[in-house]
């Protein structure tokens, strides 16, 4: 097990590197992660390779018994490269060059920048194949992060004609039948009259859109498979290769699943709270972060930054209360989590992250959150072995970054938020302490022969294999969950045609639907449960807010409807397919309904689960001896109570039974 900080040797005089080390080794680490922004470090003129720094560093890191995850520089390039290839810079959807000056200005596609990236990696893998203590590899630094992912140069623009005619075999007469161009005269001649979607009067073709999403999925994930394949190609047998991905998962051009693939193990960037947020994200939305990170390979994965302290580059965030830190790193190992290192040793004084607090601040004191970081590892460290055992999940909620982008090209309601509504989904079972995993809809490999309940949300674009799977699911004895908007688009970003919403996925859901409404912000529809015996009944009583699908049964049974003179239509519904259920939620659905909705699917599908206060987080892990391990956390600032054990405000801790 590696527990760790972020360190930044580069950064401080050297005469405190071993002052440095000391107190990390204090903390009762064995590891450091260094090196992912030092290209300049390592390379101050063009072609003149000095890793004599790191070679100092490395030997007293070593020398306390530290192993160490070192970063691929490419992330931050040198200004020398700026200047003489100005062609690299990324561009944004103003036609704007994107000035040297940030981090990850660079275009994915730029063949220069993919050469000196891929030279700068070899040679520094290839330093180091052969030092024991450096164990990983990290590929550059979060893909995608802050809008990198979106680049509008030419180079982009010449690279996504030349994926559209390959994907179209050539046959520009197929790319307009598919994208309907002969709407609003778009139909091209040629691949070379294809644009990027750059702004425009009203909108470009959504098909046209989305396949320029799958182009720029392919061009970040086209880089990461350059690099890795350069890593493995340098490095020595022992040393293993990895990633940290960023959180917002969701508002990311590139499709996580497809870059683990070319990881040996993810390793995820864990904030809770960032510059701005007046709170913390909630309890369900970190947990889902944890579970959709292992979710991508099926595996559990480290954490290479985790929250120590206030963070903002220009505006700051709330600064976590004491305890709560130290929570949000028990609940990332209970949700999978098997190494940790924190960002970061020490906060910078100098450049863009001066207010990125660390263990130690600029006071160069070792304080609380030395003791708290400290204490997480002195509480951890007995359990690392059993951390590496699967967590089995009775539940799986599945998405699709097609889907996903689609959506963000045309919300159809200004209330929409894809992270919101899987969330919706996801956290009445969080609430009730369910296992739950995160995974890609349409990845074939993936059994769900395991699952008990699949969630669905919003997933507008269906084909007929995926609903097959989902009946055949279903048939088997399975709870499917549908939400609104499911079924109405196909794999091109087009609307079925000639079939009732929801479209494939309508015989196995029981409805189909004549009518939807987009709900704006601020408008809620009441709705009712159908045995509701009076108005002070609450849980029978809810809104429904971002949209709404009118729908008619065909085999379905109505659970709730909108309590609305004009459409008193079914608001959710459940239908019994084979030996299984599909329900079918109509609209933005409140709270309580779906805390029912959950509690009712628990019950009846035999889904272990355990009872615990609002705010308190229990998961259970178990090890191959039989061992169970429970996680306990408060997620409050208040006193709380969990099987007769009084918890402190935002306490944690590890329960062993056997």
């Amino acid at each position: 097990m590696y527990l760790g900080v972020d360190y930044y040797p580069e950064y401080w005089p050297i005469e405190l590197l071993d002052e440095d080390i000391d107190g990390i080794v204090g903390l009762g680490a064995n590891m450091v992660r260094i090196g992912e922004f030092s290209w300049h470090k390592m390379e101050p003129q063009e072609g003149q390779f000095d890793f004599s720094f790191f070679d100092h560093a490395v030997k007293r890191i070593t020398e306390k018994g530290l192993s160490i995850m070192f970063g691929t520089p490419t992330a931050t390039f040198p200004a020398w490269l700026a200047k003489k290839h100005p062609d690299i810079l990324s561009v944004d959807a103003d036609g704007l060059v994107r000035a040297f000056g940030g981090r990850r200005q660079y275009c994915y596609n730029s063949s220069i920048y993919q050469r000196y990236a891929g030279e700068i990696t070899r040679r520094l893998v290839e330093h180091y194949a052969n030092e024991t203590a450096i164990v990983s590899w990290q590929l550059d630094n979060e893909f995608g992060h802050e809008g990198s992912d979106m680049c509008y140069c030419q180079t982009c623009g010449a690279a996504f004609q030349q994926f559209l005619k390959l994907k179209y075999e050539g046959d520009i007469a197929l790319l307009n039948e598919t994208y309907g161009t002969i709407f609003w005269g778009q139909t091209y001649n040629d691949f070379n009259e294809i644009p990027m979607p750059l702004r425009t009067i009203t909108t470009h073709n959504p098909a046209l859109q989305l396949d320029w999403a799958r182009f720029r999925s392919w061009s970040v994930n086209m880089f990461a498979a350059r690099m890795a394949a350069i890593v493995r190609e340098a490095k020595g047998d022992h040393q293993t290769v990895t990633h940290n991905l960023p959180g917002g998962f969701f508002q990311k051009w590139y499709d996580h699943a497809e870059t683990a693939q070319l990881l040996d193990f993810v390793s995820y960037d864990n904030y809770p709270v960032w510059g701005g947020l007046a709170e913390p994200i909630t309890p369900a939305a970190i947990a889902m972060g944890h579970d959709f990170i292992r979710g991508l390979k099926g595996q559990n994965f480290w954490i290479v930054e985790e929250l120590m302290g206030a963070q903002g580059h220009d505006v700051i965030g709330y600064l976590p209360r004491p305890g709560q830190a130290k929570m949000w790193s028990m609940q990332a190992f209970a949700h999978g989590c098997t190494d940790m290192l924190y960002f970061s040793w020490r906060a910078m004084t100098r450049g863009a992250e001066q207010f990125c607090m660390g263990i130690v601040d600029h006071d160069n004191r070792r304080g609380a959150k030395y003791e708290e970081v400290r204490h997480v590892f002195e509480t951890i460290k007995p359990h690392g072995e059993a951390l590496a055992a699967p967590i089995v999940a009775d539940i799986a909620v599945l998405y699709d970054y097609d889907n996903v982008w689609s959506w963000r090209f045309q919300r159809q309601s200004e209330g929409f938020d894809f992270t919101a509504e899987l969330l919706r989904l996801y956290t009445p079972f969080h609430t009730n302490n369910c296992r739950i995993d995160v995974i890609p809809a349409y990845d074939a490999a993936r059994d769900w022969s395991g699952y008990k309940v699949l969630l669905v949300p919003a997933l507008q674009i269906v084909d007929e294999a995926l609903s097959k799977r989902l009946a055949a699911f279903a048939a088997e004895g399975g709870t499917v969950v549908f939400a609104f908007r499911t079924g109405i688009r196909d794999r091109n970003n087009n609307i079925h045609f000639g079939i009732e919403v929801p479209g494939y996925a309508a015989e196995m859901a029981g409805v189909v639907i004549h009518g939807s409404e987009a709900l704006p912000n601020g408008r809620h529809v009441p709705v009712v449960a159908v045995n509701a015996s009076s108005k002070s009944d609450s849980s029978m009583h809810a809104t429904c807010e971002v949209w709404r699908d009118m729908l008619t049964p065909t085999t379905a049974e109505t659970l709730y409807r909108y309590d609305d003179n004009n459409f008193p239509l079914p608001a959710l519904t459940r239908n019994r397919y084979g030996k299984g259920s599909v329900y079918y939620i109509g609209g933005g659905i409140g709270e309580n309904v779906m805390d029912e909705l959950a509690s009712s699917i628990i019950s009846s599908e035999g889904i272990w689960h355990v009872e615990s206060e609002k705010g308190v987080e229990v998961v259970v892990r178990e090890d191959g001896e039989g061992v169970q391990r429970w996680f306990i956390m408060n997620h409050t600032g208040e006193t709380r109570e969990f099987q007769g054990k009084t918890l402190a405000p935002y306490a944690s801790f590890v329960r062993v039974r056997r």
